[in-house]
């Protein structure tokens, strides 16, 4: 049986997504993504934790995420863990979770146009019988 490393995230983008291209031009897209997670101690005190992961998507999924999503909205992410480190400038080494994206669906409902600029079609205008 093979290894796994995996990760299922719900939760909001933190920031925009951002697209560029490889040197081979192929579309790669990273976003900062956070979950809360809520719970009461022992002692009845309510607390929030928040944990923050970097996204990366690749290709044609790259692309849809940095077309339709944007900081706030909810997603579900699917992929590969790793966690990153780096040597920060005063010398100590930093680590940062990151997920290599295989899914990403968006949980928020599409944005509607403003109240009385939707497009109402007569039932002879539908498009199926």
């Amino acid at each position: 049986m093979r290894d796994l490393v995996k990760a299922i995230v719900i939760g909001r983008l933190g920031t925009d997504p951002e697209m560029r291209f490889t040197a081979n031009g192929k579309p790669v897209t990273s976003f900062r993504f956070a979950a809360n997670r809520n719970y009461t101690t022992a002692d009845g005190e309510r607390h929030e934790d928040t944990e923050w992961f970097d996204v990366v998507c690749w290709g044609k999924l790259a692309e849809h995420c940095s077309q339709y999503l944007h900081k706030g909205r909810r997603a579900y992410v699917e992929g590969r863990l790793r966690i990153r480190s780096w040597e920060a400038p005063d010398g100590a080494r930093r680590y940062r979770p990151e997920v290599t994206a295989d899914t990403v669906l968006f949980l928020d409902r599409p944005e509607t146009a403003p109240l009385g600029e939707e497009e109402i079609l007569e039932p002879d205008e539908l498009p199926f019988e």
